[in-house]
């Protein structure tokens, strides 16, 4: 079964709060709201691409705080997707929304018309990073909307963010494990980027505010994601996705962006695994992983392969081999 989303950007629908870090103008590519025609055009043409079988879909409601529009118009966008889940065409809805946007008169209005999956836009766990990111809420506003949101037969996922103003990788490590404890179903990562036309952007500039490093992002999203897979939470997605508006030729100032950041992290934790080994067993020359993460147990550029031969000496190669789990080495025998 192939997981697809079809998304819909609403930006900056139902948000009166310009958060530090946000431009869901740049984020989404999008300037205007979106009708109901264009939410059945969108699907309508996401479906033509993909297999008639073998697949679960929703529609995925991006970009703004969803849940802040207007009763009215939430009840005519969720109705014209729920047409799609009743007539099985899509399987469910998703949509991400802010904490303090969350309520039960809300909840129920989102259960009957089929929305399967909630995304909170939780970013930090600790108050003064969210008050220095003019985020708008507390974190006991995360923990209240997740108890009710719990009630219900959603899916949850959380979003945190790193590096935000204020940030150190103490407190993140600090809201990754208050996330834990949450036992959302499901995580997103974000490292903070500097995007133009945003009040992050003057901060930066007038040398207020110091993004990441892409070495230091990446070392602290490697603890991150380690976390959260020892604890079961998926985590879908590591970094924003690259679009024409974010990319170090769009609307990223600063920050640590990279096209491929997931695969920078994921080959830093396969380069600790193979480094474990051969600190053991200067002799290992072969280790073998899942055949979808070979080139990333090689690491971005064949970056691992390098580093293992500058910090010991020698070339090892590294094997597709079917069932290894994924995450995972074994030393190649024969």
């Amino acid at each position: 079964m192939r997981y697809y989303n079809i998304p819909i950007f609403v930006p900056h629908e139902g948000c009166p709060f310009d958060c530090s870090f946000c431009n869901q103008r740049r984020i989404t590519g999008m300037d205007t709201s979106i009708t109901k025609e264009q939410i059945s055009e969108i699907i309508e043409e996401h479906l033509k691409t993909l297999p008639e079988s073998g697949r679960y879909v929703e529609a995925a409601f991006f970009g703004g705080s969803f849940t802040g529009i207007s009763p009215e118009k939430q009840c005519e966008f969720l109705e014209t997707a729920y047409k799609y889940v009743k007539n099985k065409k899509i399987d469910g809805i998703r949509l991400s929304t802010r904490p303090d946007y969350i309520s039960e008169e809300i909840l129920d209005r989102l259960e009957r018309y089929g929305v399967s999956a909630i995304e909170l836009g939780v970013q930090s766990m600790d108050d003064e990073v969210l008050k220095a990111s003019a985020r708008g809420h507390d974190a006991k506003t995360v923990e209240r909307a997740v108890s009710l949101i719990k009630k219900y037969p959603f899916k949850l996922g959380l979003q945190m963010m790193t590096g935000l103003p204020g940030d150190t990788d103490e407190k993140a490590v600090m809201t990754a494990r208050r996330i834990i404890d949450l036992k959302p179903d499901f995580v997103r990562i974000y490292p903070t980027l500097v995007l133009s036309d945003t009040l992050l952007e003057g901060l930066y500039k007038n040398g207020e505010y110091t993004p990441q490093t892409i070495s230091e992002a990446v070392n602290l999203c490697k603890k991150l994601l380690l976390m959260f897979r020892e604890n079961n939470i998926d985590v879908i997605r590591v970094a924003l996705v690259t679009t024409d508006e974010i990319s170090d030729k769009g609307s990223v100032v600063a920050g640590p962006f990279h096209s491929a950041f997931r695969e920078l992290v994921e080959g830093e934790i396969f380069y600790d695994q193979i480094t474990a080994v051969l600190d053991k067993d200067s002799s290992v020359r072969t280790f073998c992983v899942n055949p979808r993460e070979l080139s990333k147990a090689i690491g971005n550029g064949k970056v691992n392969l390098k580093k293992i031969k500058d910090k010991y000496g020698f070339d090892i190669e590294i094997k597709p081999m079917e069932n290894i789990e994924k995450g995972k080495i074994k030393v190649w025998k024969e």
